[in-house]
């Protein structure tokens, strides 16, 4: 008989991202989506033996989920320069969230305004837009091999109205100039905002300007997601701006990695996850969360004193020093590690600072997403870059046991696509589009380690976007089947259609 369907899985345990309890079935694909679900327990033998494929995978003793959904990146431009995106398709990864902490690659209007948040992003200026459907056009010309939707960030915004003028709030004008951007983009597809308070371009932002450039998200739907101005000592106060932000601009709040970071803050997720929760009992709020001690970012003085060991992972200054403990170099050179620090700048670093009990408390949290919060360009990146997935899923659900693996799967792949608003994607059901993800569940493990933290995952099988396998055997299959994805939906102050 001639096949029916582009692929057919057979004999898989099929979680299907909702949390529910997994079932054996077969499933079928046809171009893009998901034709049909034939559990065992409910069609016999004979009408699953009648489908056919023109590929054929037999998946018994391994599960198929839908794809993961990597809520925190910084991927903006890596989906261009380099579109087989191996190190996320590795992690059974087939849709990325950009544009976090406050950096995107657009609008940016003055690509002369250099900063180091925006370097983690843009290392080719010519991959930067002044508008978001200039930049999704980039995106879509690189054929990417997974799919993509991005958020606007304040510090770009800031930089592309403010110029080099960014230690002190913005004006009337600056603010409403701001607005105007991101409501144009967000009418081109963005699917929210993102802001870095945490981060020099916007740490003299204030709440308000902050939430007064944010209300267009209400009026088109969209996200705001916050790496907070602290995430230490003053963390509650953080957190409470944040909701306050979300609830003037009339949007959903995303918490961004959400952490109790130094000696003097660990244990404190005691006080930080009822504050959520408090929260999400009178507005809509999320978070996400990677599962390690370590955070990565750029060479930051201050936070040298609060890390128990600093790593380097890139130096525009110095050569050889990515990979190598801060503590060393500044020893070989006869310096205190400040001294070190500003040698070696601009530069990038992993900073351990958290307490595991606190990141355990956060990833078994029912409201916990997961994200990687990589940086693609580093040239000894942190190892969640490549790591993030697996490591859930095989160190905290199979080896700590912190989860059942439904619930796992749930909160990288139903919960992130409920939350971010990502239509048709997130669970694996019929009609829906067939991003997939099949691998072994007693052997799925991260391999990157802060050593070596390139190294792809083992025990996943197969990763399909939109239909086609992007990555098999180890290997990319050369596929780049991604797309952007695009908020949908009129202004809501806009007249309904027709």
């Amino acid at each position: 008989m001639p096949p029916t369907h582009d692929l057919l899985i057979r004999d898989a345990d099929v979680i299907d991202g909702s949390g529910a309890p997994r079932f054996r079935a077969d499933v079928a694909v046809a171009g893009e989506r998901i034709a049909a679900v034939l559990r065992h327990d409910v069609h016999d033998a004979r009408a699953r033996a009648a489908l056919r494929g023109a590929l054929e995978i037999d998946a018994l003793g391994r599960v198929l989920a839908p794809g993961f959904i990597d809520v925190h990146t910084h991927d903006d431009t890596a989906l261009i320069a380099q579109p087989a995106m191996a190190m996320k398709a590795s992690q059974g990864v087939t849709t990325v969230i950009c544009g976090n902490c406050g950096a995107s690659a657009a609008p940016v209007l003055r690509p002369e305004v250099a900063s180091d948040l925006l370097s983690l992003i843009v290392r080719d200026p010519s991959h930067a837009a002044p508008d978001f459907a200039s930049f999704a056009a980039k995106v879509e010309a690189a054929r990417p091999a997974l799919n993509a939707a991005f958020l606007i960030g304040h510090s770009t915004l800031r930089a592309s109205v403010m110029g080099d003028d960014l230690a002190r709030p913005a004006t009337d004008d600056e603010i409403e100039r701001m607005r105007t951007l991101l409501d144009a983009c967000l009418a081109q597809g963005a699917i929210g905002m993102s802001s870095g308070l945490f981060y020099p371009p916007a740490a003299a932002a204030t709440a308000d300007e902050v939430a007064r450039v944010a209300e267009p998200l209400g009026r088109w739907g969209g996200l705001y997601t916050a790496h907070m101005r602290d995430e230490g000592d003053a963390v509650l106060a953080a957190m409470d701006e944040t909701f306050g932000i979300g609830r003037r601009a009339g949007a959903a709040v995303v918490v961004s990695h959400h952490k109790c970071a130094g000696r003097a803050n660990f244990g404190r997720m005691r006080e930080t996850l009822p504050r959520m929760d408090a929260a999400r009992a009178a507005q809509p709020v999320a978070f996400d969360v990677y599962p390690y001690t370590a955070s990565s970012t750029i060479l930051r003085p201050e936070m040298i004193d609060r890390a128990e060991r600093v790593l380097v992972t890139w130096s525009d200054r110095v050569d050889g020093v990515a990979g190598r403990d801060l503590a060393q170099i500044a020893a070989e050179w006869g310096v205190d590690a400040h001294e070190a620090a500003r040698r070696l700048q601009p530069a990038g670093a992993i900073y351990f600072t958290m307490d595991e009990a606190d990141v355990q408390a956060a990833l078994a949290h029912p409201a916990a997403m997961v994200g990687s919060d990589g940086l693609p360009f580093d040239a000894h990146p942190h190892p969640r870059l490549w790591g993030t997935f697996p490591r859930v899923l095989g160190h905290y659900c199979r080896g700590l046991r912190l989860f059942p693996l439904e619930d796992a799967v749930h909160r990288m792949t139903g919960l992130s696509a409920s939350t971010f608003g990502l239509a048709d994607r997130g669970f694996l059901r019929p009609g829906l589009f067939a991003d997939l993800c099949l691998f072994d569940p007693e052997t799925v493990l991260d391999r990157a380690d802060f050593a070596d933290p390139c190294q792809p995952a083992t025990g996943i099988d197969t990763v399909i976007v939109n239909g086609r396998p992007v990555w098999r055997g180890g290997a990319p299959t050369g596929e780049r089947p991604g797309r952007v994805l695009r908020r949908t939906g009129p202004r809501r102050d806009a007249p309904a259609p027709g």
